[in-house]
């Protein structure tokens, strides 16, 4: 059994939270552009505007919010069923990322990196759950990173928050596939965008926010549930996974120079 893909963005209802910078704002430009209506979601209300400008009338809405508020993101989709009667895809994007590393751990940036990346995702489902059950339809797209495979220098709070990611995403689609929901679990590798602009050390593989936009929206046109890339970099890592460990850890401290 196959979940169901999109055989066209045009006229498609998306929610893009984390749509003001980098990925998400690289989709919703994209998603514009292919016809569909957008709710745009990132704290920075003007960047939004500038994205719904490049808009068609009534094809974009604006909802500044912050992930780990409930009552913002409850808010904001209360007026998109009002608006438009609900959503075809929910495409979560946002995120935080602060390198940390075991000599410089701090607690409170942790417990912000489980509360925006996990928690929020888990927020954001909850609220657009009840109706795609009610259709038997609708995508949840959830963008991870390849960081969660396994554990990886400067990660140590971000590395876990998205195996979490991983684990949601699986429990998700196994329990949404006789639904008639899909589930998207996305997982980029270094892509250029303002959170990896903060890393010292050289990036495989590295792309564009572009190209990691039409990796996303390609698969979820077809209905992947895994989707991965650049494939060069993120089936290398899959492959590190399994590995027995002291291999992983030599592979690791052997290629990672930092």
């Amino acid at each position: 059994m196959r979940q169901k893909g999109v055989d066209q963005f045009a006229s498609k209802r998306v929610w893009i939270i984390g749509a003001s910078s980098g990925i998400g704002e690289a989709c919703a430009k994209a998603l514009i552009q292919a016809g569909a209506k957008v709710a745009l979601s990132s704290r920075r209300v003007e960047r939004l505007n500038v994205i719904a400008q490049s808009a068609s009338t009534n094809q974009a809405l604006v909802f500044p919010l912050d992930v780990t508020q409930t009552d913002q993101l409850k808010a904001a989709y209360d007026c998109i069923l009002n608006g438009w009667g609900g959503i075809d895809i929910l495409l979560f994007v946002s995120g935080m990322y602060v390198p940390l590393r075991a000599d410089q751990f701090d607690f409170q940036i942790a417990e912000q990196t489980i509360d925006a990346n996990l928690l929020g995702p888990m927020r954001a489902v909850s609220l657009v759950l009840p109706e795609m059950l009610k259709a038997h339809s609708g995508h949840i797209a959830i963008v991870g990173s390849v960081a969660g495979y396994s554990g990886l220098p400067k990660a140590l709070a971000y590395g876990p928050s998205k195996a979490a990611i991983i684990n949601f995403c699986e429990n998700l689609y196994y329990d949404l596939l006789p639904e008639g929901v899909s589930v998207h679990m996305i997982s980029p590798g270094f892509v250029a965008t303002e959170a990896t602009a903060q890393n010292d050390f050289e990036m495989p593989a590295l792309i564009s926010a572009e190209e990691a936009a039409n990796e996303i929206l390609k698969g979820i046109q077809e209905g992947e549930f895994d989707i991965h890339f650049p494939k060069r970099f993120s089936r290398f890592l899959k492959f590190l996974r399994i590995l027995p460990y002291p291999v992983y850890f030599w592979i690791v401290r052997r290629f990672v120079k930092i």
